[in-house]
């Protein structure tokens, strides 16, 4: 028992190590300090033993081609500070309009300078990624955006060789208003903009709550759903060497990666 003023000691063992809980993998995610739903749909889709490491950008809760613009000002340091001593495997910028805004290859030059250890990528890689294993041609879009962004995003599409058969946008400013869209909401718009020659939907933007009920809606209009933060992580789990099928988001998780 112990008695105040008696120093421990304790005896010699030799604890059992093993990898930790997550062997498999290690993923890294820059967030914006106003995502309200990226966050929780990496840790639903997860396997069990990959790891899910996040760190967030100040942004304005403000969302134009030019506050996007700012976002590399910080993206090394972001970088650098998702679990540098475990190394993660993938660090991606969960940003899908200002991964087209600032360009993949600028930010990931600016995760590599943080990271030189992990694999860089964006969250539109990873969507394009899914839309070729896909095989999709014909792309219909559904975003929270200003019209100024959706025509970013119609010309970054466009310019990847897809053929934008439609493309509408809530006109939401604030990003979260973005992650307070009802996910039940995005039934219905997806519902509303789908066209018969659309060979797919992408509801576009990591901070909205459409990964949650990607089934329902492709149960719905009967053809595949790309979402931006089931697409970001689909593609950073292949990436990163695990390439389970995993339920409940959607027919890409039952495709292995043809790369």
């Amino acid at each position: 028992m112990y008695q105040l003023g008696q120093s421990i000691k304790s005896k010699p063992r030799n604890p059992e190590i093993n990898k930790g809980r997550h062997p498999r993998a290690k993923l890294g995610f820059i967030l914006m300090s106003t995502d309200l739903a990226a966050e929780s749909d990496f840790f639903d889709i997860a396997p069990y033993d990959v790891a899910v490491h996040v760190t967030r950008l100040k942004t304005d809760d403000y969302t134009t081609n030019e506050t996007l613009s700012r976002h590399i000002e910080f993206m090394a340091d972001a970088a650098s500070r998702i679990q540098p001593d475990t190394k993660p495997n993938v660090i991606s910028y969960s940003c899908t309009s200002g991964s087209i805004v600032i360009g993949e290859e600028k930010i990931k030059e600016e995760i590599k300078k943080g990271a030189p250890y992990a694999i860089p990528m964006t969250l539109v890689t990873g969507v394009i990624d899914a839309l070729k294993e896909l095989k999709i041609k014909n792309l219909v879009v559904g975003t929270p955006y200003l019209d100024e962004i959706n025509t970013k995003e119609a010309e970054f599409l466009y310019k990847k060789g897809f053929s934008i058969i439609n493309i509408q946008g809530l006109n939401l400013s604030k990003g979260i208003e973005f992650g307070r869209v009802t996910p039940e909401y995005w039934i219905k718009f997806a519902e509303e903009i789908n066209e018969k020659d659309a060979d797919a939907i992408f509801l576009s933007c990591g901070g909205i709550r459409s990964t949650e009920v990607i089934d329902k809606i492709e149960q719905k209009i009967g053809k595949p759903v790309i979402t931006s933060n089931q697409a970001q992580m689909w593609s950073c789990l292949r990436r990163a060497g695990v390439n389970d099928n995993i339920s409940g988001f959607g027919e890409l998780f039952n495709l292995s990666l043809t790369k």
